[in-house]
């Protein structure tokens, strides 16, 4: 029998989104395969303080007492380890724990799913599942992917990004622009979070100013969008440099959106796999999907999420997410199952797409010779 490959499971982390993570954390630790893989446990605590041991996971989401150690990544290529850090004679020395094949950040948001952690595993040369550096944080930032996506000519719904600096020194001003993109109703949302925090709908002026300030609290920029009467369709994507798309799925909150507890907590919101489109839509929005996933240079996966104007049936995408939810109701990996890819299988695919991604890295020189 070959070798297992070692396998580093990171979750938690500084973010708005932690409890999520560790959800989805829970989650994929429990469809990798133990005969296949050797897995480590690499728990970051909200305070940023990275964990490693036998169940990190549950030391953050119950509290249990664990023999757990202090940890950290090297940006070091050529040391692709994790390292534990203990007390020495007053002194914090460093233990190899052992080389990683591949890395699965379960990080939602801030500090994970926005290119800053994918910039540490470049740097460490080490393997990872998703997206890299760039599409990371343009699939991050609400704002500069909408820019992209219309510089593609991909539809989105009219939108305009503020400062909360600007905000704070001119309140009536800034809700005058924001005002300027359509008639109520609108939604605000922090540029940079995911899973609807700081998500809100307003429908007057005093609504509008409680969002922003609430919005404000996540991010510095905040992303200002006009409401339509829509159907919430989503696509999952898998794949490198020839990815391929999913089924869509439609989602029917009980709530006015598909809000933070709508997503996480009560699973009375209605998931239709595959989503009631006709043939011609369907299609149009697979390919929508997977142009978008390309245009941000995407890899190893996304959710894509669009709004269909009940009106027109107008597609507008919404946002793409690069480390989507792996909690078990999440669409990411029920819309794979609903395709044929169970979830275990989708979890090997993700480690293989990571390797392959490594590998051709590999191929990249990165010294010029003048002489030759």
């Amino acid at each position: 029998m070959s070798e297992k490959l070692r396998v580093g499971v990171l979750f938690g982390g500084r973010s708005g989104e932690h409890e999520i993570s560790l959800l989805s954390a829970r989650s994929v630790l429990q469809a990798l395969d133990p005969e296949k893989y050797q897995i480590v446990q690499i728990g970051i605590t909200k305070e940023g303080n990275w964990l490693t041991g036998a169940d990190v996971i549950g030391f953050l989401t119950e509290g249990n007492a664990q023999s757990l150690s202090e940890a950290v990544l090297l940006p070091m290529p050529g040391r692709s380890c994790l390292y534990t850090v203990q007390e020495r004679d007053g002194e914090e020395i460093l233990n190899a724990l052992g080389g990683l094949d591949v890395i699965i950040p379960v990080l939602h948001g801030t500090y994970g799913e926005d290119g800053t952690m994918q910039g540490l595993f470049e740097l460490a040369d080490l393997a990872y599942v998703g997206a890299g550096v760039l599409a990371s944080s343009v699939g991050m930032d609400k704002g500069v992917f909408k820019d992209v996506m219309v510089a593609r000519d991909i539809p989105v719904v009219p939108y305009r990004v503020l400062l909360r600096g600007v905000f704070e020194e001119d309140p009536e001003r800034v809700m005058d622009q924001a005002e300027s993109v359509s008639g109520y109703p609108l939604f605000v949302k922090p540029a940079n979070m995911g899973s609807s925090v700081g998500v809100h709908k307003c429908r007057d002026r005093a609504e509008l100013s409680a969002a922003l300030e609430d919005a404000s609290r996540y991010d510095r920029r905040l992303l200002v969008e006009k409401g339509i009467e829509a159907r919430e369709i989503e696509l999952s994507v898998l794949g490198n440099q020839e990815p391929r798309v999913s089924i869509p799925g439609e989602i029917r909150p009980t709530a006015e959106f598909y809000s933070y507890e709508a997503k996480y907590h009560d699973q009375s919101s209605e998931l239709l796999i595959p989503a009631p489109l006709t043939e011609e839509e369907t299609v149009y929005v697979q390919r929508l999907a997977l142009r978008a996933f390309k245009a941000i240079d995407g890899a190893g996966m996304a959710r894509v999420d669009f709004l269909m104007d009940r009106e027109t049936n107008q597609m507008y995408l919404n946002e793409l997410n690069t480390i989507p939810g792996f909690t078990p109701i999440s669409m990411y990996p029920k819309l794979w199952k609903e395709s044929g890819l169970d979830y275990p299988a989708l979890i090997d695919a993700l480690i293989e797409l990571a390797l392959e991604r490594r590998k051709d890295k590999d191929r990249t020189v990165w010294t010029y010779d003048r002489g030759k």
